[in-house]
């Protein structure tokens, strides 16, 4: 079993920062890939960034590329997403999950673990 827990959401202006985070505990959390996910109100979950098991292989949807960071601290059992240049479009609730594999995926559903989602406001 994983438990994820997200925090950093809140409210930011266009064209401001926030940084996510994501807090694990349970298996190890050096031996499995991370992803960052988003979902608005009715519409489908939408991937974001994903990550591997060391931080050596990231991946990024085209929508946050050049904007967003993932990382993350193995020390510390968390996995960051810096989010730049905000847009009102970023307005979802994020969500972050664990995918008990080496290699990171994109696809949501090869991910065991979710975290409760964080809101993210982006005001224009």
């Amino acid at each position: 079993q994983v438990q994820l827990v997200e925090s950093g959401g809140g409210l930011v202006q266009a064209g401001g920062s926030l940084r996510l985070s994501c807090a694990t505990s349970g298996r190890t959390f050096g031996s499995y890939a991370m992803g960052w996910f988003r979902q608005a109100p009715g519409k489908e979950r939408e991937f974001v960034a994903a990550i591997s098991w060391s931080g050596g292989s990231t991946y990024y949807a085209d929508s946050v590329k050049g904007r967003f960071t993932i990382s993350r601290d193995n020390a510390k059992n968390t996995v960051y997403l810096q989010m730049n240049s905000l847009k009102h479009e970023d307005t979802v609730v994020y969500y972050c999950a664990a995918h008990m594999k080496f290699i990171a995926s994109m696809l949501g559903d090869e991910y065991e673990y979710w975290g409760q989602g964080t809101q993210v406001t982006v005001s224009s």
